[in-house]
C-alpha cells in the first residue's frame, strides 16, 4: 500500500498497486466503491475501461516519474476506453468525488512512499 502527496500535503492517502496481469485485468471490477483518501494504482496502464463498473471513477494518469500528464473527472461507468495520452505509463483509480483533485493540473510531479498505516 501507497501514500501519494504533493508539495501542499496528502493528495491520496491510501492506493492499492494493480501490478501482474490478473490484478490490472480485474482493477475495480466488482467493487461496489472504494471510499475516500482510497485509490488504485494501475501499472503499466495508457487506457482503462469503465464497462461492469458499479460507479463512476477519477483518473489521475501518470508518466514513468509521476508527473500528471491527465485528469479526467467523474468517468460513469460503461465507458470503453478513457486514454491518458502517449505518455501515460500509470494510472490512479479513485471513486468520483471522493478525491479533492481542484489542486492537482497535468504538470505536476506525486511523490509515492509506503503507507504508514492501512
Amino acid at each position: 500500500m501507497l501514500t501519494f502527496t504533493y508539495d501542499t500535503g496528502v493528495v491520496i492517502r491510501y492506493v492499492e498497486e494493480a501490478v501482474t496481469l490478473v490484478q490490472r485485468m480485474r482493477g475495480l471490477l466488482g467493487r461496489s466503491g472504494l471510499g475516500s483518501e482510497r485509490a488504485l494504482l494501475i501499472e503499466p496502464c495508457r487506457a482503462v475501461h469503465t464497462v461492469g463498473m458499479r460507479f463512476a471513477l477519477d483518473l489521475i494518469f501518470l508518466d514513468r516519474k509521476n508527473t500528471i500528464v491527465r485528469i479526467v473527472r467523474n468517468v460513469s461507468p460503461g465507458r470503453w476506453c478513457v486514454w491518458g495520452g502517449w505518455r501515460a505509463q500509470r494510472v490512479l483509480e479513485c471513486e468520483a468525488g471522493c478525491i479533492d483533485l481542484t489542486a492537482l493540473k497535468p504538470g505536476m510531479t506525486l511523490q509515492d512512499a509506503p503507507c504508514s498505516e492501512a
